[in-house]
């Protein structure tokens, strides 16, 4: 069985050092180059020989720019042509080539709140008038003096405060609502757009791991209402394979049309012990991939590594405080601590933000 493990020795030195592209040409060019090697290699008819390399090793340098050359790098590019080339032992059929993606920390950055939080601030505010009994709410007082901290333990409270003051919105409503917001607010470090603070390493990796047969998912604590609005733009990862917590919504119908209505409680909260669960209800495949970035992903990690067949498990450390933020075991927000010990316990893969990604955020758009 391929387990794509290191040494714990290595591990521990890995460990303590640890729409937006870089431009739409340049991705658009590296996708095309991978999808082209995927595909000739799927379909051309030249004879195979025993000294030609996998299509995945011949993709790599040109999918994957934005990686430094490195353990990391060369553990993803080894797992993707062991379990993509035709006659190897490791080898995965397309329909199981399973990829699941957190999304706060792993594919945009969620310092120093996660953003769904901004947007869920500025929402309890407007809707404070009308709900006085939240005075003495906790998360709401957190949420109003910007405690990060109180904040992080509070997610399921906070979803069911927003739950309350978006409830009786049509879902399109919320739709626009979030779509509105995306398109105004800033981050108050970068001063950039939210969505264009996601990580050009792993867009590259998604369209690599695409180009490769695999087919992606977002599994987040974040809400699928909040998500689904940009993320086909953003990693081109279709609303259908976002996994996210949920509210309840009930159909109902409005002036002869029919709609869904957003009601006061939280469905399912998929954070944690639920990202398998959600994984298991809306794929019905254990993956064969799986990257996150803090101890709320280290069950969905678990689950994947405890696959029969190939499997690779993925950490990104935020081990930079120039270009990004620098945060691990005593974080409130994207806390890496348990996780991280698992990692080095089983040979996960590390990867440091500071010295295995060569960019971080694509170049702002003009």
């Amino acid at each position: 069985m391929l387990s794509c493990r290191q040494s714990r020795e290595s591990e521990r030195a890995a460990g303590s050092i640890r729409p937006a592209f870089r431009s739409a040409f340049g991705v658009a060019r590296v996708a095309l180059i991978a999808l082209g090697v995927a595909l000739c290699a799927a379909g051309c008819t030249t004879p195979a020989t025993t000294t030609a390399a996998p299509p995945a090793a011949v993709s790599a340098a040109a999918a994957l720019p934005s990686w430094r050359d490195g353990r990391a790098k060369q553990t993803i590019q080894k797992f993707v042509a062991d379990v993509t080339r035709e006659g190897s032992p490791n080898y995965v059929p397309p329909a199981e080539r399973i990829a699941v993606f957190d999304n706060d920390g792993t594919l945009w950055s969620e310092q120093p709140l996660y953003f769904q939080f901004a947007f869920m601030l500025d929402q309890v505010k407007a809707a404070a008038p009308k709900h006085p009994e939240w005075k003495n709410n906790p998360a709401f007082k957190a949420l109003v003096a910007k405690d990060y901290g109180a904040l992080a333990g509070l997610q399921k409270q906070v979803l069911q405060l927003v739950a309350v003051a978006n409830s009786g919105m049509t879902v399109d409503e919320y739709d626009k609502t979030i779509r509105n917001w995306l398109a105004t607010a800033r981050h108050p470090k970068f001063n950039r757009p939210f969505t264009e603070l996601v990580y050009q390493p792993q867009l590259e990796l998604l369209a690599y791991l695409r180009a490769n047969g695999f087919k992606t998912f977002i599994v987040s604590g974040g809400t699928i209402e909040f998500m689904r609005p940009w993320v086909e733009q953003a990693y081109g990862i279709p609303p259908e394979q976002v996994i996210g917590s949920s509210q309840v919504v009930q159909y109902q119908m409005h002036d002869g049309q029919g709609t869904l209505v957003r009601q006061p409680k939280i469905d399912f909260v998929d954070d944690g012990p639920g990202k398998p669960v959600g994984i298991y209800r809306s794929i019905g495949r254990k993956p064969i991939l799986a990257f996150g970035n803090s101890d709320g992903d280290l069950q969905m990690l678990q689950y994947t590594a405890s696959g029969s067949g190939p499997h690779l498990a993925l950490l990104v450390h935020h081990d930079d405080a120039v270009r990004e933020f620098a945060y691990d075991r005593t974080s409130k927000i994207g806390k890496l601590d348990k996780a991280w010990d698992e990692a080095i316990a089983d040979g996960w893969t590390v990867v440091s933000m500071k010295d295995d990604w060569q960019t971080i955020y694509p170049a702002p758009k003009q």
